[in-house]
């Protein structure tokens, strides 16, 4: 009776843990789907308001414009103010710079190591 029951439980947490692994795998997926989404869409929205501001538009006009053409996704009027006082003052860059703390990078690294081996623990993974 004990032998079946120790079977019984290793079965489940291979099960749990199979299902615990695919859950966080589909996670990261749109995690980093989002996330890549969003950065390409804020830097066409800076590079449309650098342009902008290149024409003399000022923070106002050019919010007007990206609610025009971007809808509900067009970034904030306080975040699109930011971004044309940086280009007013000469920034030419439209990425962000190089700052301290966690890469995004991580996020494909652990995705690869995930696809790469599907055998993974959890302690493994952490």
């Amino acid at each position: 009776m004990m032998l079946k029951y120790q079977h019984f439980t290793a079965l489940l947490l291979l099960i749990y843990g199979s299902l615990f692994l695919s859950g966080i795998r589909y996670c990261l997926r749109v995690f980093w789907c989002a996330a890549t989404r969003m950065s390409e869409l804020e830097l066409e929205q800076r590079t449309n308001i650098k342009f902008l501001v290149k024409l003399g538009k000022s923070g106002n006009e050019t919010r007007e414009m990206l609610v025009q053409v971007y809808g509900d996704n067009a970034m904030k009027k306080t975040t699109v103010n930011k971004w044309v006082k940086c280009f007013s003052e000469g920034r030419e860059g439209v990425t962000d710079e190089e700052r301290s703390g966690l890469p995004a990078t991580s996020i494909a690294k652990i995705l690869q190591i995930m696809c790469e081996n599907r055998q993974l623990t959890v302690r493994s993974i952490a």
